[in-house]
C-alpha cells in the first residue's frame, strides 16, 4: 500500500486532495498532528517516509520541502509554481504528448497552475502541430471562481458583510506578470508571453479560458484546428466536443465539481474563439495533481476522480 504525504494540507489543494484520498482503500495516508504540522523534522521523517509527497505550500516553502528529502525513492508532486519551468521537473499535464510516459517515470512532477492549464491545453498542440508559428502574439482571458484565490479570498467573498465590488466580476493580473506566464509560454514553446487577462467572479468554482484568434494567424483553417484537437485529445481527461453550449452561452462554472477539461472551438471564417472549461480545483489543481499520482503508482489514471 502507497504510502502519501501532503505537505500543506490546511490549504485548499491540500484539503480537497486529502479529502479525496481518505477514500481510497489502496493507500495510506500520513497525518501529522496539528501541533507538529510545521514542525521541520517532523516535516522531513514524513517527507523521506512517503512514497509519493504533495507539496501544497507557498514557492519558497516548496523549494525547502524538497531540500528535506534525501530518500531516493520518494516522489513529490509540486502544486507550487517553484518548479513549473524547471527542466529537472516534468510538468505534470499528461495529456501532452509524451508527458504521460515522462511522468510516469518520473521522481520530481510540478503540477501546472490552474490558468496555465487551459491555455496550454489550447495552445500547445497547435504549436506543435505547426498551426501557430512559435513567435506568435497571442492573448487570453481567463474567469475563474473565487475559490482559486485560496481561504483568504473565500472568506472575504462568503462574508457576510463584503465589500460590494466582490459582486461583479473583477480583473487582476493587472500589470502582465501573472505567476502563470512563464510555464505558458515554456511548455508551448512560443517565444512571447500571452496578454492575459484574468478576472475573478462571485462564483464558488469553475473556470474558462479562452484565446482569441485571427484567421490569418492560424497555418490553416478553422477545421484543420479541430482536426488536431479531435487527433491529439483522445483518451486522459482532456476532450475535444463540437457541441456543448446552453443556447449560445459558454458557462464558467459547467465543470464545477469535476476534473475533467472539455476543449472547444467557435467563431467563423475571420475570428475563432478557443475555450476550455474545468473546474479551477479539479483538473486546475487538486484533480490533476491526483491524475498525476495514478500514474505514478501504475493505478487508474482516473481513481479518485469526478469525470463527467
Amino acid at each position: 500500500m502507497a504510502k502519501i504525504f501532503i505537505d500543506g494540507s490546511a490549504g485548499t489543494t491540500g484539503l480537497r486532495i486529502r479529502e479525496r484520498l481518505a477514500e481510497r482503500s489502496d493507500l495510506s495516508l500520513i497525518v501529522l498532528p496539528e501541533e507538529l504540522r510545521k514542525d521541520i523534522n517532523a516535516r522531513r521523517e514524513a517527507l523521506n517516509e512517503a512514497d509519493v509527497a504533495f507539496l501544497c505550500l507557498p514557492d519558497a516553502a516548496a523549494i525547502e520541502a524538497v531540500s528535506l528529502i534525501s530518500n531516493p525513492n520518494t516522489a513529490v508532486i509540486d502544486t507550487s509554481t517553484a518548479h513549473r519551468t524547471n527542466p529537472a521537473w516534468e510538468y505534470g499535464f499528461p495529456e501532452l504528448r509524451g508527458r504521460r510516459e515522462r511522468i510516469a517515470a518520473s521522481k520530481r512532477i510540478a503540477n501546472p497552475g490552474c490558468h496555465a492549464s487551459g491555455f496550454v491545453a489550447l495552445v500547445e498542440p497547435l504549436v506543435r502541430n505547426g498551426l501557430l508559428s512559435k513567435d506568435v502574439r497571442l492573448t487570453a482571458y481567463s474567469l475563474t471562481g473565487y475559490s482559486g484565490g485560496g481561504k483568504k479570498m473565500i472568506a472575504e467573498y462568503e462574508g457576510a458583510e463584503r465589500d460590494v465590488l466582490l459582486d461583479a466580476p473583477r480583473m487582476y493580473g493587472l500589470s502582465q506578470s501573472h505567476k502563470h506566464l512563464p510555464e505558458m509560454g515554456v511548455v508551448c514553446g512560443i517565444e512571447h508571453a500571452p496578454i492575459f487577462c484574468p478576472v475573478v467572479a462571485p462564483y464558488y468554482a469553475g473556470m474558462e479560458v479562452t484565446v482569441p484568434l485571427f484567421a490569418d494567424q492560424i497555418k490553416g483553417t478553422a477545421e484543420d484546428v479541430c482536426a488536431v484537437y479531435r487527433d491529439y485529445y483522445q483518451g486522459g481527461l482532456v476532450r475535444f466536443v463540437t457541441e456543448g453550449d446552453e443556447g449560445g452561452f459558454l458557462s464558467a462554472n459547467a465543470y464545477e465539481g469535476r476534473d475533467d477539461m472539455e476543449i472547444s472551438v467557435h467563431g467563423n471564417a475571420e475570428r475563432l474563439l478557443l475555450v476550455a472549461r474545468f473546474d479551477n480545483l479539479g483538473k486546475g489543481a487538486s484533480g490533476a495533481a491526483i491524475q498525476n499520482m495514478n500514474i505514478l503508482l501504475g493505478a487508474d489514471e482516473t481513481a479518485g476522480l469526478s469525470i463527467g
